[in-house]
């Protein structure tokens, strides 16, 4: 017996089919589903859209493209991939502002060396529609903040990861770049013995011709189930420490041009290929920050004073400070920031990133000894003095920070790629192969 949600998907696609061959529509087009993915749908004619963009970018970068089925089975099953997670992040009720859809574009202008209003003129002119392109960015915002919530959030790295990593990369150059190609050939986690065995084959097969001279990139767009496939297969440059852990100890003991054997995952089998390598700085590298002493007077607003109120009365304690009066002794009597009141206004040692952005950018603008005038953030206005600044050496913790990055990218990378195939894997998708 047919599940009851599985007829209900089913009545949707012969639902929607009904509607596009309706008699008011007969005289157009008919716009037939590629797929139904949940209890949505994929249209030939985005399929058609899509693969006719994705063509005109690997044509500009000079890569030959694979046959059109091929190349369409690539992009339609990154366009399921990106449906499912789309409809979770829509359940979840993410949205994207305005200001935070321009503010990306902008920064994507910017990387081009173009201001938003040229990148438009350079989208107009390569035929790409901005509306839909705008589209895209927001629906790529939305996938990427789900993830962070549904990956990210989970991801954990302890003082012992930490402190292993820099044991055992302690006589590698940390720093040293690799620019990576990748093919996945995938395998769900519940794959058979035959089913492995039949993807260690095609692996192993893709390997050799590799190595008599066939080209990575077409292999890639044909072959691979990464998402990284359309852009053939590559992995960009990465630092030792940004190499997925599955495969980072064979990678740096690869030359340029060497194609590793097959490696098993529970994604699959991962074949990679180091395409270039060059040098960079090493994990031993010195690293200070500057350290203020600094102290305030704090004056929150509330029903009685406000805005006005409270920076005369700061700037009315400024004046008394430049005639001589005390710092501590005022900000005892005067701070609403009973914490630091009683120290005399003193925060104590502070390092970078450790106070909010506005009182920071005022105190790091100050002299010795001087006094700003009066300072707004969330927690009201002040008035701020630097006592002493000190540069110090934090080589150790800024080795660990960076440890510390490295290690959760790896981890964020290697769950997000599991938790995409176990995505598409539990997926209700029904694809019209006729179509392809």
């Amino acid at each position: 017996m047919i599940k009851q949600n599985m007829m209900q998907k089913i009545i949707l696609g012969l639902s929607l089919l009904f509607v596009l061959i309706s008699p008011a529509l007969r005289a157009e087009t008919l716009d037939r589903i590629v797929a139904i993915v949940e209890d949505d749908v994929i249209l030939e004619s985005e399929l058609m859209q899509e693969a006719t963009s994705v063509a005109r970018k690997l044509q500009a970068n000079h890569v030959t493209l694979p046959p059109s089925n091929v190349l369409k089975r690539q992009i339609l099953e990154r366009m399921i991939v990106q449906k499912l997670q789309r409809q979770i992040a829509e359940k979840s009720g993410a949205q994207v502002s305005e200001e935070m859809l321009q503010n990306a574009i902008a920064e994507i202008a910017h990387n081009n060396k173009m201001t938003p209003a040229q990148f438009r003129a350079n989208l107009d002119k390569q035929g790409i529609n901005y509306k839909q392109f705008s589209q895209s960015i927001s629906n790529e915002i939305i996938v990427n903040q789900m993830r962070s919530r549904e990956i990210g959030s989970r991801i954990k790295v302890t003082d012992n990861e930490i402190n292993h990593y820099i044991e055992t990369h302690s006589n590698i150059n940390d720093n040293d770049s690799y620019h990576l190609g990748h093919i996945l050939i995938a395998l769900p986690e519940t794959a058979s013995a035959k089913a492995i065995q039949k993807a260690k084959e095609q692996a192993v097969n893709i390997v050799a011709k590799l190595r008599k001279g066939q080209d990575f990139r077409e292999l890639a767009m044909s072959s691979s189930d990464d998402e990284q496939a359309l852009k053939g297969g590559d992995l960009g440059w990465r630092s030792a420490g940004e190499i997925p852990t599955l495969f980072a100890d064979i990678v740096t003991k690869m030359q340029p041009g060497d194609i590793a054997e097959p490696i098993r995952s529970p994604s699959g089998f991962h074949i990679v290929k180091l395409l270039e390598a060059k040098g960079s700085l090493k994990m031993d590298e010195k690293h200070s920050t500057t350290k203020t002493k600094a102290r305030h007077i704090l004056i929150k607003t509330n029903e009685i004073i406000n805005d006005d109120e409270a920076k005369k009365k700061l700037l009315a304690l400024k004046l008394r400070l430049k005639d001589g009066d005390d710092f501590a002794v005022l900000a005892r009597g005067n701070s609403d920031d009973k914490a630091s009141a009683l120290k005399g206004g003193d925060l104590g040692w502070v390092t970078p990133g450790a106070l909010v952005p506005p009182f920071e950018e005022a105190m790091n603008r100050l002299t010795l000894n001087q006094v700003s005038d009066p300072v707004q953030t969330q927690f009201g206005w002040h008035i701020i003095q630097v006592i002493e600044r000190e540069k110090q050496d934090n080589s150790t913790e800024f080795k660990k920070s960076k440890v510390a990055e490295e290690i959760r990218r790896r981890k964020i990378e290697e769950e997000t790629e599991l938790w995409l195939r176990r995505l598409r894997d539990e997926a209700y998708v029904d694809i019209n192969k006729d179509r392809l």
